[in-house]
Parts: structure tokens; sequence; C-alpha cells
């Protein structure tokens, strides 16, 4: 938001400098992020001075340049030499004196300098408009006023005042002060000095000729609607200064009613309408709701499907206007206009923003209406404007003032105690003080007690509702900076369980970050085409788009749509993480679950002279998953095949009953979802169990075992059906102390084989820490290994 030092000092009378009011907007929550010195014209006239030609001559060697005399208020007199055919001897002149810089109006600046022309000294020059961009004209040299003094500053003559510019970081809370009335508020409160209101009491209607009469249809939609008919204007250029006012905070000047309206809106705050009264068919304005699909062109030229939810300012036949957020094409002020009805109105914010957002449109008005404006302001606010417009326009008040407020909005109602406000802010500040606060803010003081008062906040103040809005306020006019830190700093301890998820966070994190991945943090908003159960998917009731339109119920996605991201930019190889949320919605219970997510695409290895490019595989994904598992000291768990319609293939850990996680090669539709056309494999750990599982299983550290460990294998035919996973489980489950390790090292399959049949090599590794193994006890252990396997997984052993 951008804010004018010289339009705030017509609300605040303050000696303060720019950078002093800076430093006082930002202590008081209004960031300023820059500050710039703006000058009238470029250049400020700096080094220009009003001169008096006391002689002027032809040139000896030219005939069309002249040799003049010029005092500029220095004593001595200035030989210049000048190609203006205008110049002449009497006159009062803009002098640019040696080591001056010229702004001219087209090209860039240039020093003047001591020169010699056709062989006689110049000392000077003397300007035309356009040479110093105080106008357009080039026909000759600027001739004043006679009485203008030599020596003059230019600057001063001509009353140029430097403007300083802010842009304020306007939070979205803080819509009473989008507007130079609301920031003006903060810095009076601040010094404590009183805000001084444009004066409207000049405003009268002088006859009653051209009443436009006004329906308001839907009040909830418009709890306030007002409006005034001026008539015999003249539509024109603006004058100087509301061009120049409107320069500074970088709104282009359309004409003189317009601009009026762009005026208004950013001093009081408060949005304004100018339709072209002649323009409204049957004489009547209608606030209400089109027809669902009803056509309607905007100023832009552009033609519009209108939804029934749009509030629309209409006229007997038509719509003339998207309420609060931009005007129609027909009904606007044009060079042509000579009586207008002006609009000002308190519009229902969540309307507002709905419409703004659905035709994709955000203007100066909508920004406002959409944060909340001031229900009491639209009647001053337009007698401001009406005559304003008379100022700069001409015309008549040629109606009363239609006021449509029928359920007044009403202050906001709060009780704040002493001791809250002293025990939030961490310093006994004076009652005294804190009551002055209070009424600086224009918050009224309805009861108080000693514990504390009884509040009324204006109703402008959309943000200020409860007790500790009330403290924030009074903080922040305080002053952060008045605050005293203590040196010392008191807490108790607060033992959690460990580990923590930060601490396990971390862990992972570590891990795999030292393994080559990258983390990825994701939006947890995302489109609801990714959605394989609607009905569950928790929806947004305000979408930003309709690519955010709800909460996300897998990671799989985001993480997709950063590999087509990285993919598009010719980085195919990844290895990326994300820590993230879940979101579902079970007959209106909400459910939001912590997961962990891996990602790997692209290649394992890259493509060197002595190999191949080797690409990733599930087994590489699998890899990392059994990492993360023996990190976690993780083992009783079992493996099933994982069934999923994101999934081509994959396995998930079981605890129980609960998944741990699964993960596999992503099927090729959900590729195609997310644009992504080469193989990613995706590992998804439900986070809340991993976390768990870390508090409950403590990792014991035991020496390296002295007795050596045996490696016996067995060869057996299976069925087809039948997975590591399960001959795992069984020769786990035989053996619980002294089998250390189960692998299948081999696999076969063919038409040497009965059908329905594989062929598996398995080693099993024994080891006992306590004493050496002998032959007895290992061929004790095989053969419970060997009769396990046969009985419950139809194995056949092969000799």
């Amino acid at each position: 938001m951008k804010i004018s030092y010289n339009w705030l000092k017509e609300f605040i009378d303050t000696d303060k400098t720019p950078e002093e009011i800076s430093t006082i907007l930002t202590g008081t929550g209004l960031e300023v992020e820059s500050l710039e010195k703006v000058q009238a014209v470029p250049g400020g006239l700096e080094g220009l001075v009003i001169g008096h030609v006391k002689e002027a001559t032809f040139h000896p060697n030219s005939d069309h340049l002249n040799i003049t005399k010029v005092d500029v208020g220095t004593g001595e007199d200035l030989q210049i030499v000048c190609g203006a055919a205008n110049v002449a001897a009497g006159q009062k002149v803009v002098v640019a004196v040696v080591g001056a810089f010229v702004h001219p109006l087209e090209g860039e600046k240039f020093k003047i300098n001591k020169s010699k022309i056709r062989g006689e000294i110049s000392e000077g020059m003397i300007c035309a408009e356009d040479e110093v961009s105080l106008g357009t004209s080039h026909d000759g040299i600027m001739v004043l006023d006679p009485s203008a003094v030599p020596g003059t500053l230019a600057k001063d003559y001509f009353k140029l005042n430097d403007d300083y510019l802010y842009e304020i970081g306007l939070t979205p809370n803080r819509a009473d002060a989008a507007s130079h009335l609301g920031t003006a508020r903060d810095i009076a409160a601040f010094l404590k000095i009183a805000i001084k209101k444009p004066n409207v009491s000049a405003f009268k209607v002088d006859d009653n000729s051209s009443k436009v009469e006004v329906v308001v249809e839907n009040e909830q939609a418009a709890p306030r609607y007002s409006g005034v008919t001026i008539s015999g204007i003249e539509v024109k250029e603006s004058p100087k200064w509301l061009k120049e006012r409107l320069a500074v905070i970088g709104v282009r000047s359309i004409n003189n009613v317009v601009d009026v309206t762009n005026y208004v809106l950013h001093d009081l705050g408060q949005p304004l309408h100018a339709f072209d009264a002649d323009q409204i068919k049957g004489n009547k304005v209608i606030v209400k709701n089109c027809a669902e699909g009803t056509l309607f062109i905007t100023l832009d030229d552009v033609e519009r499907k209108l939804s029934a939810d749009d509030l629309m300012i209409c006229d007997a036949e038509e719509p003339m206007c998207i309420a609060g957020v931009f005007g129609g094409a027909k009904s606007g002020v044009s060079a042509s206009t000579q009586n207008i009805f002006l609009e000002s109105a308190y519009f229902n914010s969540v309307s507002v923003r709905k419409t703004a957002k659905r035709h994709g449109l955000k203007t100066d008005s909508s920004f406002r209406f959409e944060r909340g404006t001031d229900p009491n302001m639209t009647v001053f606010a337009l007698k401001r404007a009406a005559l304003l417009i008379q100022e700069v326009a001409g015309g008549t008040i040629s109606s009363d003032i239609f006021d449509n407020y029928p359920a007044p909005v009403a202050p906001f109602k709060v009780d704040v105690t002493y001791s809250n406000i002293l025990r939030l802010i961490g310093q006994v500040i004076p009652y005294d003080e804190i009551k002055s606060i209070i009424t600086a803010l224009d918050i009224k003081i309805v009861e108080e007690s000693g514990e504390g008062l009884s509040l009324e906040v204006p109703p402008y103040r959309v943000d200020v509702t409860r007790d500790v809005d009330v403290i924030e306020e009074i903080l922040r006019i305080y002053g952060y900076n008045n605050i005293h830190i203590p040196t010392q700093i008191r807490a108790s301890l607060n033992t959690s369980i460990r580990p923590d998820r930060d601490a396990v966070q971390n862990q992972l994190a570590d891990l795999l970050t030292a393994n080559g991945f990258h983390e990825i943090m994701s939006n947890s908003l995302t489109k609801s085409a990714y959605s394989s159960d609607l009905d569950s998917a928790v929806k947004i009731l305000n979408p930003l788009s309709s690519d955010l339109d709800v909460m996300r119920q897998t990671m799989l996605y985001s993480g997709l749509e950063a590999i087509a991201r990285n993919q598009n930019r010719r980085a195919p190889d990844l290895k990326l993480y994300e820590f993230g949320k879940v979101y579902s919605v079970n007959e209106d219970k909400y459910v939001e679950t912590q997961r962990f997510a891996i990602f790997i695409t692209g290649a394992d290895t890259a493509e060197a002279w002595n190999e191949k490019a080797k690409p990733v595989s599930f087994y590489n994904l699998k890899a990392v998953v059994d990492g993360i598992i023996t990190k976690l000291n993780v083992k009783d768990f079992t493996v099933e095949d994982a069934t999923c319609k994101k999934m081509a293939y994959g396995l998930q850990y079981m605890r129980g009953n609960k998944q741990l996680v699964k993960f596999g090669q992503v099927a090729k539709t959900s590729l195609k979802l997310a644009d992504v056309d080469k193989d990613v494999f995706y590992a998804d750990f439900n986070f809340d169990l991993v976390l768990a599982l870390a508090r409950k299983n403590k990792i014991v550290y035991q020496e390296i075992s002295k007795f050596p460990a045996v490696r016996r294998d067995l060869s057996m035919l299976i069925d087809k059906n039948v997975s590591f996973g399960a001959l795992k489980q069984i020769a786990q489950k035989t053996e619980r102390k002294l089998l250390k390790e189960v692998n299948v090292f081999d696999v076969y399959e063919g038409d040497k084989l009965p059908a329905g049949k594989k062929s598996y090599a398995l080693s099993f590794i024994i080891e006992d820490i306590e004493k050496t193994l002998t032959d007895k006890a290992i061929d004790s252990i095989m053969q419970k290994l060997i009769y396990n396997l046969e009985k419950e997984a139809g194995a056949e052993i092969r000799k």
C-alpha cells in the first residue's frame, strides 16, 4: 500500500520528519518496506533560479542566436547565449546556472557547463517548459510574471513541494489502515494528537430535481447503500493538484470525476462509484442478484458470465456494475456525461471476496471491501466526494442523500481486565496510560471498574473483537521497544516423551540426506482430481483456485508434481523425501495423519566410461526402506503384497493390523495425472506409528560375538504364490534365539520345473554368542527348519 507523507499531514499536525514517521508506523505494526523521495518534477528544479534579462543582442557570428545579460541575484550578471526567438530584454525567466543538471521531458538529463558558442562565452541556459519538465511547450523560453524576483529558487517560485512515498506491507487484518485517514489514526494515537477530518459542513442540496429511485433487494450482501445525484457537471482533465496527489501514489489520472472517487478511496478508505445518470434506464437503481449465466460487459470490454451469487448494481433493465468490484462498460462516466449518480456503500466482505475471485478481478475497491470497510463512513465520504466534484467539475447537488441502512452495525463489545493486560504485556503500565491509549484509538470506554474496562470498539476495526485484540492494540501503541527485556529468564522444566517427534524426524532426515536425498516441502492444498474418494476429501469452502480446492489425502501427488517440475527442467535423476500431513473426513469427523514419503526416479548410477547408466529399481527403494526400519530398530513386522490403485506393484510392512509402510512402483495412471513420464518408486510411512515404535523400541548395544557364525543353505521347490517373506517368517518363528539372518540367493522358474512351481535357494546364518555351535546343535536347528517349511509352506527340499 502506498501512502504520501504530504497527504498524511492533512490529517495530523506534526513536525516529525518522514524518517521519524516511518519509524512510528513500523513500530505500531504498519511495516514500512520502503521510503522514497518523490519530486514534483524530475530533478526538483535543483540549480535553477529566476533571472532578469537586462540585455538581449544578436550574436555576431550567428543569424539565430542572441547574447543576453541576465541578473540571477548574485550581484554579477551572467552572459548567456540563447537560441529562443522570443527572448527579449526586461523578461523574467528560468535560468539553469553552471553546474546544474537539467531534466528534459524527453531524453537524458544533462549538466550545464561554462562553454563557448560560436566564439562567445555562455554561462548558463535560459529554459523552455519542456527542457525542465514543467510543460510540453518548446515554442520558446518561459516568460514569467514581471513580479518574479531574480535569484529566487525556481522550485520556490513554482511552489514545488517534494513528497515522500511510504510503501507499507499491510497485513490482511489491518483493513482499517488501508487509507491515509486509517494510517494517520495510528500516528495520531502514538503521538497523542488529534485527527483532522475533512470539513464537509458546506454540503447542501441545491434542489431535488433529479432524484434516482433506489431499491436494495439483497440487504444481506449490501447492509448499507447510500447515493446522491449531481447534475450539470463538466467532465474534463483534473486540476494539477489532484493529478499530482494521485500520481505520487501511482494512480493514473482519468478525468476529474473518476479522479475524485479514486482520491476519496485513498483519502478515507471508502470506495465510491460514479454512474452516468442519463444511462440509468428507468431512472432506477436496483441492488440485487441476477440470474445464473447473465452476460455482462465490464469496463475492460470483457464479456463475463455472472453467477447467481454475484451482487450487482442494476437499472430497470440490465446490470450496470459488479457491486464492490468493477464497473460496467455502458454506465460509466464519459466525456459527454453531464449528470451522475454517486454511490457509496458498505458491502458484505465475503460476498465481494467470492465474486472478485470468481471473475479473477482485483481492484482497489475489492481490496478494501474484501477485508472490511467502515459502515459508518458511507455518507461522510459521499459528502466529501460531492463537494470535491463540485470544486473540479461544477454542477449542483440535485437530490437528497439516499441512505438505506436497515440494521446498523453495532460496535464490538469487549471487556478487558487490567490483570490480563499486565499479564500478557509482561510489564506494569499505568492505568491512566492504558485508558489514554484506548481513547486515542477511538475505542469508547463504556464502563470502568477497579478490575477493568467495558469497551465499545468501532466496527471499522474488524480485527479487534476480543480482549487479547485490545491488549495487542495497547501494546503496539505503547511501543514494543518500551517493554523491558530482563537479563534473567526463569522457566520451569517441562519433560516430554522421548524420543520426541522432532528428534525422530531429524534422525530420519539426516539418514536420507547423507544418502543423497533432498527434502521437499509441498502445499497441503491440492486439486480434487487427485482424490480417489471425493466424499472423504476435506473440501476448501473458499478455494484460491481449482488446483487448490481440497486438502491432500496422500503424499504421492505433491511429490510427483515436484518430480514433474524437475524433469521438465532437465533434472531427471531424483531422490526426494517429505514429512507432512494428509487429511480426510469420515461422518463429519476430520482426521489428520502425519506421513513420511520417499520418492526415487531416474538413474541410480550415472553414465561413465566403464559402465552404462543404471536406472533405479524397486530394490533400490526397498534397501532405503529396510535401512530406515533398521535405524528405528523395528523387528516384529510382517511382509505382505501391497494392493493399491496408485501402485503397479509393491509391498507393505505390517505391525499387527496397522500398516507401517507401503512401497512400490507408482502406477502409470497416477503418473499421468501429474504429467510424469518416467518410472517412479514411492514409499509411504505412517509417521505416527513410526514415532510410537521409536519410543517403544530401545536400542540395546552388545559386544561383538567371540564365537563363529555358521551358514547353512537349503534348496527347495515351492508353489509360485509362496513369498520369501512367508518363508522367512516361518524360519524366524522356528528358531528365535540362534537364527540371525535368512536370505534368498537364488530363484529359478522355468519349463524344467513342474507347473505352478518355483525353486528358491535360502541361506541361514546361525550363531550363539555364548559358545561355539556343535554340528549336533546345527543339525537339530536345520531339521526343525526343514520340518516347518515342509509343513507350513509345502516346501519340497531338494538334495
